[in-house]
């Protein structure tokens, strides 16, 4: 194998996130995949929402990209793995361009990928040309290609954003249009499945990519392996069946957790709380996050499922419950319009939803003398009368999110990246 790859890429980023980062990137995604190019996608950062819009729109799953929770060289080799096989490589940047840390141009740097920017020029003119010059000047390191104008009004509107803008500058315009708008909530914008028309969107988004330089692809850039010997996940899991509870209420998971537990030897069987009587027979239990909010009447009412998770808690199977799914095992939930709602009763203690955020940000916690880290992004507060396992810290050494167990049951609020620690994870969901 030569040391190197090389494959067309571009990180798109943006000054702060509501930009229409998600937009362009699966315009661009869609646009070469309907020419039979392979486009891969990756999300900077911890996101669950995003991910399946480009999913899609690509055709191929999307992984996420973050140099803290899963490590630089993790990255590294997923990007060259990428560019093994794709024709195109699109990163979608978080938050704007030198938010957080590490921020997206940390990893634009560190992997030299050109910048593509997306200015939401709906309520300016000729300061769309500052705040681009200001992205493009602030750090010498970056290689800012070109920028996106989006929701430019007219022809006119489009012309004023042009002066003070570098001749060399490309520049493509998307128009302002509410049809082909992605809707959102609380926690960012609807998954792909809840989207109408989601894929008469991506088309039409086509049609904003075709005739301008979006449509050429763009530069090759070098893709290098990673530094060290890439380990293998021990097979902690062989023959072991693991729930994942997946459908509307529980859908945050990574793809990488699922391939860790995989290739630990399990078999994934999924199941949906919110449409099924009955657990499946199966030797642990997974609950990602989700919005169980939007579904807590519904989740109250399956009693059937209430009955087999008790069971299966009482024959020690393991249960591991990150966020949203960690909600569904309490006694109680409070919707934010006063309204409170029966869970499962599994672990002690009362959920409320409010209108502002909770907690956000990147967390690890220290068991057993070794890392597991993951992040945390709640609407909601609870509180909670059970054994606590460990406390997380913060990326900036602040107190984070709790643990908790009971008997074979363990539930956080942080969302969990496997592949940092898989033996822990094992450990949880085969307590035996």
């Amino acid at each position: 194998m030569s040391l190197s790859v090389k494959c067309p890429a571009l990180m798109i980023s943006a000054p702060s996130s509501g930009q229409g980062k998600t937009s362009v990137t699966a315009a661009i995604a869609r646009y070469y995949s309907r020419q039979g190019l392979i486009v891969r996608c990756f999300k900077t950062g911890p996101d669950f929402i995003d991910p399946t819009i480009l999913t899609q729109a690509s055709g191929h799953p999307v992984l996420n990209l973050d140099t803290w929770i899963m490590g630089e060289e993790q990255c590294r080799t997923l990007l060259f793995n990428a560019a093994l096989e794709a024709d195109l490589i699109l990163v979608e940047g978080v938050m704007g361009l030198f938010d957080g840390n590490p921020s997206s141009a940390d990893l634009a740097e560190l992997f030299g990928l050109p910048l593509l920017l997306v200015v939401d020029a709906s309520a300016m003119a000729q300061t769309f040309a500052a705040i681009v010059h200001g992205l493009k000047t602030f750090r010498s390191t970056l290689f800012v290609t070109g920028v996106v104008a989006n929701k430019v009004a007219s022809a006119g509107h489009g012309a004023l954003l042009v002066t003070g803008l570098p001749d060399n500058l490309p520049l493509a315009h998307f128009s302002k249009d509410s049809a082909i708008s992605l809707p959102d909530r609380h926690l960012g914008l609807h998954l792909a499945d809840e989207i109408h028309g989601l894929d008469d969107i991506l088309n039409r988004w086509t049609d904003l990519v075709a005739g301008t330089w979006l449509a050429e692809l763009p530069q090759a850039i070098e893709f290098k392996p990673s530094r060290s010997v890439v380990k293998s996940y021990p097979r902690l899991l062989s023959g072991k069946v693991i729930g994942v509870a997946k459908d509307r209420a529980f859908c945050f998971l990574y793809e990488e957790n699922l391939l860790c537990l995989t290739e630990m030897g399990a078999k994934l069987v999924f199941f949906s709380p919110l449409n099924e009587a009955h657990l499946p027979e199966v030797d642990a239990v997974y609950l990602p996050g989700g919005y169980p909010e939007l579904y807590a009447e519904q989740l109250s009412q399956n009693q059937s499922m209430k009955e087999d998770m008790k069971k299966h808690l009482s024959q020690g199977k393991g249960i591991l419950a990150e966020c949203g799914g960690m909600v569904w095992l309490m006694d109680a939930l409070g919707t934010d319009d006063g309204k409170v709602f029966s869970m499962m009763g599994l672990l002690p203690g009362r959920a409320l939803m409010q209108k502002k955020l909770a907690a956000i940000g990147s967390q690890q916690v220290l068991i057993n003398g070794e890392v597991l880290r993951g992040h945390s992004f709640h609407y909601s507060t609870a509180t909670i009368d059970a054994s606590i396992v460990a406390q997380a810290e913060t990326s900036s050494g602040h107190t984070g999110e709790t643990v908790y167990q009971v008997e074979s049951l363990v539930a956080s609020y942080l969302h969990f990246y496997f592949p940092s620690n898989p033996a822990q994870v094992a450990q949880w969901l085969d307590p035996h």
